[in-house]
């Protein structure tokens, strides 16, 4: 499978862009609560109130508008923390900034977690590429770390890999689970474990 990073909105008129955003604002909702196999395409067009006939305007299938959730998971999301990592003194405050604009970016977002992880069965493919993506980020960030001598020089890829799942399980714990911000105790401990590990 090719995954495909297409603006689609760009075809569309201001009342389509509209109306596709809110079917995706609605496939998010419902599919994040129902599960994607227990969602249909009336369940979305209901959420999004248009007419059934109206979602396949805009998306051939259910697959293609989970597809393009992952899909704007990642544009969004990468995009807010390269945001939130920028206007930095080092890579260490580089990389503390990017934890923070990961939280508070899956504090507004809820349904991340749920929609993300049901990637792993309902496409695999699409569920690497979309971890893929956030790991080069991660790479680039560690790379130029590295070269500037302020990280150790391991290897890049396992570290990025355990960079995510620390984001990852403690924005679960505490932005998803309990609908609170990350504890300042928590992020601290984090921090130095993760720091503590990559500065020379």
């Amino acid at each position: 499978m090719s995954i495909k990073n297409v603006d689609a909105d760009k075809t569309l008129t201001p009342k389509g862009i509209e109306t596709r955003q809110k079917l995706l604002r609605a496939a998010e909702e419902v599919i994040g609560k129902k599960g994607y196999f227990e969602t249909s395409i009336v369940n979305i067009s209901q959420q999004a109130n248009v007419a059934q006939g109206t979602f396949y305007n805009y998306f051939p299938s259910k697959k293609d508008i989970f597809d393009e959730l992952i899909r704007s998971y990642s544009r969004d999301l990468r995009s807010a923390i390269k945001e939130g990592m920028q206007n930095h003194t080092t890579y260490e405050e580089a990389q503390r900034n990017g934890f923070y604009a990961f939280f508070s970016w899956v504090k507004n977002h809820p349904n991340l977690y749920s929609i993300v992880q049901q990637a792993i069965v309902v496409d695999q493919e699409l569920f690497r590429w979309y971890y893929g993506k956030l790991a080069n980020g991660f790479l680039k960030s560690l790379a130029q770390g590295v070269e500037a001598g302020e990280f150790k020089d391991l290897d890049q890829e396992t570290v990025a890999y355990c960079l995510m799942s620390i984001g990852q399980f403690l924005g679960m714990r505490w932005v998803y689970w309990e609908k609170k911000d990350v504890p300042e105790e928590a992020f601290d401990a984090a921090m130095a474990l993760i720091f503590d590990g990559l500065k020379k």
